[in-house]
């Protein structure tokens, strides 16, 4: 079993940042004050796809991982970098974590759900 437990999540980070997406993140299109949000919810988004998809963490250790997030996100605990920069731009703008919390959820069914039964299955994911 690694350490999971024991260590922020960025840790178990890919390594791929915004500037290696297909898609521009924070561009320098957008008015500077907005960069920031959109960089901490994309880093916690990374951070937790990045745990779902790691391969060397077991299911339990990646479900773990991404509650220990969910939990930072709301308050709950100071663990993960990620979880209280994007908890913090949330908090400075009045705004829900839903969307965030909406991904982790995404993200626990690819670490627990392997098949979907159909079409409405998959929509629903």
């Amino acid at each position: 079993m690694n350490d999971a437990s024991m260590t922020d999540a960025t840790n178990w980070r890919s390594g791929k940042g915004h500037r290696d997406e297909n898609f521009p993140v924070a561009s320098f299109l957008i008015h500077p004050r907005h960069r920031g949000p959109i960089l901490a919810f994309y880093n916690f988004v990374r951070t937790a796809d990045d745990i779902a998809d790691h391969a060397t963490l077991n299911p339990e250790e990646k479900l773990n991982l991404l509650d220990r997030l969910g939990a930072g996100l709301v308050g709950d605990n100071s663990e993960d970098v990620a979880a209280v920069r994007l908890r913090t731009a949330l908090a400075e703008r009045g705004l829900s974590p839903r969307h965030a919390q909406d991904l982790l959820a995404a993200f626990k069914l690819d670490v627990t759900k392997l098949r979907y039964r159909d079409w409405d299955d998959l929509i629903d994911y």
